[in-house]
């Protein structure tokens, strides 16, 4: 385990047949904190110690890439490669929920077990960014974030368009936000691997039960976000007081505070 995660508990957690590595500090009930490709980077640990410090128990499952590990560009295509392949990542087909969100779902349930509270608190990021709309198929998901959320691979107007989970459980979503439950999503605006078009689907579903932060990354914007920007609450976060990325991470946190700590 990298130096960079040696304040987290590991453990292991086994459902469907798969066993993977979590990462968990703090305590209060839990919010999952899925990292974005490629990996638990340094910068997501960070993040998930913020949530922690509002008074939630952060958990980080490892799902692809070397837990602690700095990002870089060879290391970040070989996860997307790695991914790409993979029979739990649903990267490019549309109506289709990643398989992965099953074990995740599975997870929540036993940290909310665990931990207690109102339910569970989900943020996917990237690659990862939809899942947390997956795991709102069960009740115990009660905040979600989606954060530049990137499946499917926008590769033409149906998939920008596209939510990345099946029908049945965009069905789903649409019942539990009609119950109450509010969806967060924060992007950039010239992000191009989590286009407009998919918060515009948001919108147009779930109506004011979706939440969508987008970030001015235009080209002499006034906040200096880099034409590239992509990961509002880690690579890309600026986190001095008042900074638009900063505003977006209390939103947030927020937003846990409020469904979770009540």
């Amino acid at each position: 385990m990298a130096d960079t995660l040696e304040d987290f508990e590991r453990s292991e957690f086994t459902a469907g047949g798969a066993t993977r590595t979590i990462y968990r500090t703090g305590s209060g009930p839990a919010v999952i904190v899925i990292s974005e490709i490629p990996g638990i980077t340094p910068n997501v640990a960070r993040f998930a110690r913020m949530v922690a410090a509002i008074g939630c128990t952060a958990v980080m499952p490892s799902l692809f890439g070397d837990d602690g590990r700095e990002p870089t560009l060879p290391y970040t295509l070989a996860s997307i490669s790695k991914a790409c392949v993979s029979k739990e990542f649903t990267v490019l087909a549309l109506h289709r929920t990643s398989p992965v969100t099953t074990w995740l779902r599975a997870l929540a349930r036993a940290e909310h077990e665990r931990c207690g509270g109102p339910g569970v608190g989900a943020v996917g990021m990237c690659l990862t960014g939809g899942f947390a709309l997956a795991m709102m198929v069960d009740d115990v998901v009660v905040a979600p974030v989606l954060s530049q959320p990137s499946l499917p691979f926008p590769v033409n107007r149906a998939h920008r368009q596209a939510l990345g989970i099946s029908d049945t459980d965009v069905d789903r979503v649409v019942e539990r936000v009609a119950a109450g439950v509010c969806v967060l999503g924060v992007r950039f605006t010239g992000d191009k691997a989590s286009p407009p078009e998919r918060f515009a689907a948001l919108r147009e579903l779930l109506g004011d039960g979706f939440v969508g932060v987008e970030l001015d990354s235009s080209p002499g914007n006034p906040h200096g976000h880099r034409k590239g920007a992509h990961s509002v609450l880690t690579e890309d976060l600026d986190d001095r007081p008042g900074t638009p990325t900063r505003q977006a991470l209390d939103q947030v946190l927020d937003l846990f505070r409020s469904r979770l700590l009540g």
